[in-house]
């Protein structure tokens, strides 16, 4: 016994699309190497791909972006307290 997996694939009719977006689309998928409908399949699997993952907080974005770099000491903790003008020495 064969199981077959089938697949439900969707159509998108895009309409009023002005014709500069469409030629930078097509110049776009020329220079990768794919047709302009697969550049487009790729445009849209590419900004829906972490759509279901949690956002994540700006400091933690922060500190894993920075994270090889390492720090000598902890950044306390500033949430709650209220903003202070800087202080220069002048």
């Amino acid at each position: 016994m064969i199981a077959r997996y089938h697949s439900r694939v969707a159509q998108i009719l895009i309409r009023q699309l002005d014709d500069d977006t469409k030629s930078k689309l097509q110049r776009l998928a020329r220079q990768h190497g794919r047709s302009t409908e697969e550049e487009v399949r790729e445009i849209l699997r590419s900004a829906v791909r972490n759509v279901d993952d949690p956002p994540q907080r700006l400091g933690s974005r922060i500190a894993s972006r920075f994270a090889e770099v390492g720090l000598e000491s902890e950044i306390p903790e500033l949430r709650g307290q209220s903003v202070r003008p800087a202080q220069f020495e002048s």
